[in-house]
């Protein structure tokens, strides 16, 4: 967790410089591997119900800002909950 650790402070600080592989690793470590792949998108689902996913759009290598900072608010509602990937 050490590498996405740092990631995660760098997404937290500046969410609209963050690559999309490094939001994707994040996601994969939070919420497994995704269930859509092989287009600019990833999907990952998450446990509780409602909407339960997280969709990351490659935009050129970058992630959208709007969607680091959806991921975080998932990540933390993941840790409020006790969860563990």
């Amino acid at each position: 967790m050490a590498r996405s650790g740092k990631i995660l402070n760098r997404m937290r600080r500046q969410p609209g410089n963050i690559r999309f592989s490094d939001l994707k690793k994040v996601c994969v470590e939070f919420f497994g591997p995704p269930r859509q792949t092989g287009t600019s998108h990833a999907i990952f689902k998450t446990p509780w119900p409602g909407d339960p996913r997280v969709n990351i759009q490659n935009d050129g290598g970058k992630a959208k800002a709007y969607q680091v900072r959806q991921v975080l608010l998932a990540i933390d509602r993941l840790e409020s909950m006790d969860y563990e990937p």
